[in-house]
């Protein structure tokens, strides 16, 4: 392996950590904002300032080399964006907020199946099943410390379609690589079609928002932080994790996301941590860090 293949595998998982660290943060802005704002309205306005940041950024149009890859770009923005986020919002109104993190936090395992079964491009090892075993294990003692175990099948169904549907959002990403497009342009593209899908929701369950609403000054942050930082910033550094260290990688720093919650909910909202969860927390990055590592035995074909 060359000196550049090593910077490039060390830049993806950098820019994967970095994106989890902020998404990890993502649950406290949501939840302020949805104080006064419905889940569609939240996303909408999420969506505008993610398409508005990245147009400043790079105006420039986005020329494809196939239509299919129009194709592509379409199905990310339905599964990445707009289904996505639209089951994890809706979940969380059904569901507490811990079943739905350790649930979507399974994201991984389903990419990995996708790009299986569905690109035959990638192998499952060994160290993948017995780090996804690990990490859950972990997940599920920082979402459940000092907590009780409440199930709702509606919400912790929705929480797996939000799982699934960032599975064929990494297909579409992984089918776009080795293209050389811009990931700005392409992340932009993914957005505006996420926003073409969420305005037939908007005509049925209406957009009332007000100035008021949106001028309020912890609503303003919360928003201005998940369209500029969460999304617009975020989406483009994970895309690029995608391309240079591969979908299943860069969807594991997934199991990441509850320990990252509890830490900065410590720091910005003084929400006391179970011991449980700092036992769980630890157990992640060993799952996390197994998952990584590459073993030539127990292929599943």
């Amino acid at each position: 392996m060359t000196g550049r293949t090593l910077s490039s595998a060390g830049r993806g998982h950098a820019l994967a950590l970095c994106t989890v660290l902020v998404w990890g943060t993502t649950f406290i802005a949501s939840t302020v904002a949805l104080r006064t704002l419905s889940p569609v309205e939240l996303l909408a306005l999420r969506i505008l300032i993610a398409i508005a940041a990245l147009a400043l950024a790079n105006p420039h149009r986005l020329k494809l080399q196939s239509r299919r890859h129009e194709l592509y770009l379409l199905g990310a923005g339905l599964s990445g964006v707009t289904l996505y986020f639209l089951f994890e919002y809706i979940a969380l109104t059904y569901t507490s907020s811990a079943n739905c993190s350790v649930i979507i936090s399974s994201a991984p395992f389903f990419v990995a199946l996708a790009m299986r079964f569905l690109l035959r491009e990638e192998r499952l090892n060994r160290s993948f099943f017995i780090g996804f075993v690990v990490a859950m294990v972990g997940v599920s003692m920082v979402s459940f410390a000092g907590r009780s175990l409440k199930l709702n099948p509606l919400g912790d169904v929705l929480c797996i379609l939000a799982a699934i549907s960032w599975a064929f959002y990494s297909v579409c990403i992984r089918k776009l690589e080795g293209y050389g497009y811009n990931m700005m342009l392409i992340t932009r593209r993914i957005f505006l079609y996420g926003l073409l899908f969420l305005l037939p929701i908007i005509a049925v369950t209406g957009f009332s928002v007000t100035p008021a609403d949106i001028l309020n000054t912890d609503t303003l942050l919360s928003i201005l932080f998940l369209g500029l930082v969460a999304s617009a910033l975020c989406f483009v550094m994970w895309n690029t994790a995608v391309r240079l260290i591969g979908p299943i990688k860069t969807s594991a720093y997934i199991y990441l996301t509850p320990p990252v919650t509890i830490i900065f909910a410590y720091i910005i909202l003084n929400d006391p941590i179970h011991p449980l969860a700092i036992a769980g927390a630890a157990l992640t990055l060993f799952g996390l860090f197994i998952s990584q590592r590459r073993t030539p035995e127990a292929v599943v074909h």
